[in-house]
């Protein structure tokens, strides 16, 4: 259990291998995102019939570098009823949690034939990921929460009422959003057994049937991708930044570099939600080694699996309208966690059911019964509620 590499004394060597490592990562990360603002915007381009960049370097493909120099040389504002120190802090509180995050995820290997993803590196064992802790899903799953406490503080910090105003809907809408999202992982990690990334990878790397897309039964990845989307603050739940009525949100005082770094933060959860995604869903970099060195192939699938979820977040920005605030409260608390809830019982039956030799058909109709009943308590509870509110409505005329 754990990477092969820590498994013996410590030496340089091993620290130098560590360092490596974190340094690859570090740059994979700042490269994906700049290609992720760049292909963000041509890709939108090119469903709404438009050209996008083409004036920086060939087919504009230096634009992202362009803006990022600009934002470098911007005046620096330092509003004058901030709290300097939080003011300075909350970026950073929405930078570092992405790339942790991201320390978890296998993204390369040999997974083929029964391996289990381990390379060679200067004569050394090790797995192609920054870090393999027991509890890595758990890591995830509370970096994701911290994150949120950078929308927050930088609203609270900004001594302004509209930043203010957009990092409360980032607290409320994280708290809604937030148990959906640990539901689904639970089901994840219920049929795997562990909480290790590596582990969850190897045991979906026999064929596609044996991704927890399919194990799990396709709900949870439903849930997770909805919830992971809200999350983001990415359209369309894009209420912390909603600029008709705040202004531009929580980063409205924010300017230069440290308004950069927001921009960044957004763009590189995407990143490492979406390998979040390919991880827990997907099988990882596992897939069929096709010819040559076995070794590209674990980075060859998963940079193709992680392009393919890259697009679909593209996707549901261009197309989707912005939810209004309190039909994405009422998709949180009324649609995705009583699912969520409901699909784990009906996977924990199923699987104990396995377990003691039960009747696996007389479960599924008990669980799925238990389900529908709930579900109408829910239905019935929500429409009283609504009938009351419409009741105690006074109209003057």
């Amino acid at each position: 259990m754990g990477d092969p590499l820590l498994s013996g004394p410590l030496d340089w060597g091993i620290v130098g291998i560590v360092v490596l490592k974190v340094v690859v990562a570090f740059v994979l990360l700042l490269v994906s995102v700049l290609f992720m603002v760049y292909w963000e915007r041509k890709f939108i381009a090119d469903m709404q019939n438009r050209i996008g960049p083409d004036r920086a370097g060939p087919a504009g493909i230096l634009q992202t570098l362009a803006d990022g120099t600009k934002f470098f040389f911007k005046e620096d504002l330092h509003p004058q009823r901030a709290d300097w120190a939080v003011f300075v802090l909350a970026p950073f509180l929405s930078f570092v949690p992405a790339f942790v995050t991201f320390a978890i995820v296998p993204i390369g290997g040999d997974f083929s034939n029964g391996n289990d993803g381990t390379i060679s590196i200067f004569g050394r064992d090790t797995y192609l990921q920054v870090a393999d802790p027991p509890i890595g899903v758990l890591l995830f799953l509370a970096l994701s929460s911290i994150a949120v406490y950078g929308v927050m503080l930088a609203g609270w910090s900004s001594g302004s009422k509209y930043p203010l105003l957009g990092s409360v809907r980032a607290s409320a809408q994280m708290v809604s959003y937030e148990a959906a999202l640990g539901l689904s992982v639970c089901a994840v990690v219920l049929l795997s057994g562990s909480l290790s990334t590596h582990e969850i990878v190897v045991q979906q790397a026999g064929s596609v049937l044996d991704w927890n897309l399919v194990t799990t039964g396709v709900v949870p990845f439903v849930i997770f991708l909805i919830a992971g989307t809200a999350e983001l603050n990415r359209p369309p739940f894009d209420l912390v930044e909603a600029e008709q009525e705040l202004v531009g949100g929580f980063h409205t005082e924010y300017s230069s570099i440290r308004f950069a770094l927001f921009f960044l933060a957004e763009f590189m959860n995407t990143v490492v939600m979406s390998a979040i995604i390919v991880t827990l869903f997907f099988g990882g970099p596992a897939g069929p080694q096709l010819f040559g060195p076995d070794i590209i192939w674990g980075f060859f699938w998963f940079v193709a699996k992680l392009f393919v979820f890259l697009c679909i977040f593209i996707w549901f920005r261009a197309t989707l309208p912005r939810l209004r605030y309190d039909q994405l409260m009422d998709l949180g608390w009324k649609v995705l966690i009583p699912l969520a809830l409901g699909w784990l019982l009906l996977l924990a039956a199923i699987k104990l059911g396995q377990q003691l030799d039960w009747n696996l058909g007389a479960v599924i109709v008990g669980a799925i019964a238990i389900m529908g009943a709930a579900t109408g308590l829910l239905v019935a509870a929500v429409r009283s509620a609504k009938r009351t509110a419409d009741d105690d409505v006074v109209v003057i005329d």
